[in-house]
This record gives C-alpha cells, sequence and structure tokens, in this order.
C-alpha cells in the first residue's frame, strides 16, 4: 500500500534528476470533454519507469543497501530494464538485467548500450523473474521490480503530483494498466483530487479480473500492447491502491488501440507506443465517456516503439494495422 506521503517523498528524493513532461491540450471537439495529454513518453528512457526506477535505487542506496560492485538486477525484456539500467548509470552501479530468450534484439542491444549487463534465458518473463530473483540472493544486488514495489509505484506517482500542479483543476485521468505500478502511484498523487479511471486491453485485462474476483487473478494475456502490458496479473499494491481509491477500470480493443496509435501520430505528430495509445482508446472507442465539462488527463506513458508501423494499413479496412508484439513483458 502507498499514499500520497509516499509520492511526495519520492518527488523530493528524485528532485532533478527527473525531466518534468509537458501537458498537451487535445484539439478542441476531437474527444468528448476538455481533454490534456501529459506526455511521459518523453521522460528518460522513454516511459515513466524511470521515476520509479530511480525512487527504488536511491532509497536502496539510503538504507545501506545499495552495494557499489554488485548495485541493482532486474527482470525485464523492455522498459523497466532499461529504466534501471540507466538510474543505476546515473548513480554509478552496475546494474544487471535478466531477459527471456526471446527479447527483441533491438531491446537487448539498448540495454548493452545503456551499460547494463544482460543475461538471457528461458521463454517467457516468468522465467528471467525466478534467475533474477536467484541473482539477488546469491550477489546482494538490489532486485528492482517492475512494479510491485512500494518505491517503484511511488516513484511512478511523481507523474501525478506533476499532472495536478500542471492542470490543478483536473477531474479525471485515464492511466493504461498491466501490472498496476504507474495507476497506483497516479491513483495514490491524486487521491481526493480527482478519480483515476484505468483503461486495460480486452485481451489483458489484469486489474478489471481482479476487482470481479476480490483479489489478483492470473489472466491470459495476448494482444499488441502485449509488450508493455503483458503482466499475467495486478500487483498486490497496485490492486489494493485501486480498491481503496475506488478506481474505474475500462476495457478497449486491439483494434481501439491500434486506431488511437495512429490518431495520436496523425493528429499531433505523437508517436507512442501501443499499451501509452490504450488510455486515449478509451476516448476515442468511447470506453469512457466523460461529461461536456469534464476535464480529463490522458497519461501517454511510453514510446519505445517502431515508428514504422505507423504506417502499416490494413488494404481491406484502410485501418492503421501493427505488427506482432514482442514476447509478453512485465507490464505497466
Amino acid at each position: 500500500m502507498i499514499t500520497r506521503a509516499d509520492v511526495d517523498q519520492a518527488a523530493q528524493r528524485t528532485a532533478g534528476l527527473l525531466r518534468r513532461t509537458p501537458v498537451l491540450a487535445a484539439d478542441s471537439g476531437a474527444v468528448p470533454g476538455q481533454v490534456w495529454f501529459k506526455c511521459e513518453f518523453m521522460q528518460h528512457t522513454g516511459t515513466f519507469k524511470a521515476r520509479g526506477a530511480l525512487n527504488r535505487i536511491l532509497a536502496s542506496k539510503e538504507r545501506g543497501e545499495l552495494r557499489a560492485d554488485v548495485g541493482v538486477v532486474v527482470a525485464s525484456g523492455g522498459n523497466a530494464g532499461l529504466a534501471n539500467a540507466y538510474a543505476a548509470r546515473q548513480l554509478g552501479v552496475p546494474a544487471a538485467v535478466f531477459v527471456p530468450e526471446a527479447a527483441p534484439a533491438v531491446k537487448v542491444a539498448k540495454l548493452k548500450a545503456i551499460g547494463a549487463t544482460v543475461v538471457q534465458g528461458g521463454a517467457e518473463y516468468a522465467a528471467a523473474y525466478q534467475a533474477a530473483i536467484v541473482h539477488a540472493g546469491e550477489t546482494g544486488a538490489v532486485y528492482c521490480h517492475a512494479y510491485d514495489q512500494p518505491e517503484i509505484a511511488a516513484g511512478a506517482g511523481t507523474v501525478g503530483t506533476e499532472l495536478l500542479e500542471q492542470v490543478p483543476d483536473v477531474d479525471t485521468v485515464l492511466v493504461a494498466v498491466g501490472g498496476g505500478g504507474l495507476m497506483a502511484g497516479v491513483a495514490a498523487a491524486v487521491e481526493g483530487s480527482a478519480k483515476v479511471v484505468a483503461v486495460e486491453p480486452e485481451l489483458a485485462p489484469t486489474l478489471h479480473a481482479a476487482l470481479a474476483a476480490g483479489e489478483p487473478v492470473d489472466v491470459a494475456v495476448s494482444g499488441v500492447a502485449a509488450d508493455s502490458l503483458g503482466a499475467r496479473r495486478v500487483g498486490d499494491i497496485g490492486f489494493s491502491v485501486a480498491v481503496r481509491c475506488g478506481v474505474e477500470s475500462v476495457l478497449v480493443s486491439d483494434a481501439d488501440i491500434i486506431a488511437a496509435r495512429y490518431a495520436l501520430w496523425n493528429d499531433y505528430r505523437i508517436v507512442v507506443e501501443h499499451g501509452a495509445a490504450a488510455a486515449y482508446a478509451a476516448l476515442t472507442s468511447g470506453a469512457y465517456v466523460p461529461a461536456e465539462d469534464e476535464r480529463v488527463a490522458v497519461i501517454l506513458c511510453g514510446a519505445n516503439t517502431d515508428p514504422a508501423t505507423l504506417q502499416v494499413k490494413e488494404k481491406a479496412t484502410g485501418r492503421p494495422q501493427s505488427r506482432a508484439p514482442g514476447p509478453v513483458n512485465e507490464g505497466s
């Protein structure tokens, strides 16, 4: 469980190390309500995850847990790995990143370029996770979870405190959910000031299923956003904060996500990954319909994607088409 106090502490701890990402007003009439985009895809390494990574590693250093010789370890074939490798480099400690064998070569290359030691093994993220846990136990490296640690979620929540400063009278915040770390942090940050709507792919409904079951449960994961919203269950922190804050969950289809991603490019020249476009898809598809005077912020949380896919169209319909996603990853 995390609170606004945890998020404020994270903001103080990471001050000066993160980008204050801008807010862009959407074109009037493009979608219902008054809409702003929180452009978190402009954060270091291309996603919000740098916030949690820095907060986690700095907090570990404060407690005397961070060793300069072994540094940190994370299991991730994507955004969390990049963020933690970046944060470790900024703080001058090594980072080991465990990735599935099928991790895209471009992401592995990025991790190595940042300076991480990359260890590949196992068919899925779960195998990489287990190997990373063993590594942490054997070496004393600080383990940085992709989403389900208090300091990771609280760091992600600094997106929310920034947003409240930029759009003080925001009513609703739309957040994409995979593992739930970003949603938990933002919900804690804006609790008492704005409501949070979690947006999930129909083919990866972790929070939606957990709210229906009354507890986190495993779900089958597939679809265009599985590379970034590919957690098989929502984290305990995400679930507990969602229940406490009354977070609503809405679902969007792959077609909705693809169309929203293309609309962001076509209308604003914003390039984001499918997971980030999911939040906007709630508005463009009608999965969430704001009131006429409702002030809505959409967190565009990541841009680690291939821009070339924006130009691929389905011949029969003319609708935007996507390439197949990479391996199931850790989630937002």
